[in-house]
């Protein structure tokens, strides 16, 4: 099973591992994809900062992180499971994983990235601010900048195993399945259910997506839960107590689209 996630915004400083070296990172084949963005990304954020924070979408107190990016090649590293944080993050709880479920998590998770491309989670990289919405002066709209390269390298990487595909619209853009393998991938709404005077309403909030979605990643990993299918994947995911809707696709060669429904975190 590979598993597609969405990165954090918010990232942890401090890395103390040694500075970057992308051809150790894994998918080889985004290399020089990678070193292309990561060029630019330095040289925009060495020069004008104005600029920089405008092509960033940086508010005010976010300025530092153009200084941050300008020192990306010498920065500190640390694992890319350590880097990202926030509400998927912290339901997903990496670090307190059992062994075999972290092994697991190792093969299996990967982050996508307007930077990288998409990382495993024990890829060595520095802290970044670089989202897959930006528009570099050189390469344009970096999820354009993605579609080739990705698309040699992530088949490869999903093998013929299921794809849980948990990315936002902006990182799904960078990257959709082809025929076949798009028929053994699915993607995951989730959607939080109220009743408002006797009657159920469902809306898609985004706390409760990220956290569900952590925590259902959680519960796959530590549990043992190897799926092969998208069909296999809802039955695992009613196993573990969650609420599931969806079927197979009407047409061939698209994704099963899976709504998970939760009352309350």
């Amino acid at each position: 099973m590979l598993v597609l996630l969405p990165p954090s915004e918010g990232k942890a400083t401090g890395g103390t591992g040694p500075a970057l070296e992308i051809a150790g990172l894994s998918l080889p084949a985004l290399g020089r994809a990678r070193e292309s963005v990561l060029d630019e990304l330095v040289e925009l954020c060495s020069g004008d900062e104005e600029k920089a924070a405008e092509v960033l979408g940086l508010s005010p107190g976010l300025r530092g992180e153009v200084a941050k990016n300008a020192g990306l090649r010498t920065a500190g590293t640390r694992p890319a499971g350590e880097v990202y944080t926030g509400v998927l993050y912290d339901a997903l709880g990496l670090a307190t994983l059992d062994g075999p479920a972290r092994r697991a998590a190792a093969r299996s998770l990967l982050v996508f990235s307007g930077l990288w491309g998409a990382v495993r989670v024990d890829d060595a990289i520095p802290s970044y601010r670089c989202s897959m919405g930006v528009k570099l002066p050189g390469l344009g709209a970096l999820a354009a900048h993605w579609r080739a390269p990705m698309a040699e390298a992530l088949p490869e990487a999903a093998g013929d195993g299921l794809v849980l595909d948990l990315r936002s619209a902006a990182y799904a853009s960078a990257w959709k399945p082809k025929g076949e393998l798009a028929e053994r991938t699915a993607t995951v709404r989730v959607l939080q259910s109220k009743v408002v005077d006797g009657v159920e309403k469902r809306s898609v909030v985004s706390h409760f997506n990220k956290a569900t979605k952590g925590r259902l990643v959680r519960d796959l990993l530590t549990t043992g839960s190897a799926p092969a299918t998208p069909a296999e994947l809802a039955d695992a995911l009613r196993d573990l107590g969650y609420a599931v809707e969806g079927a197979a696709p009407a047409r061939g060669g698209r994704p099963w689209a899976l709504d998970v429904v939760v009352t309350e975190l």
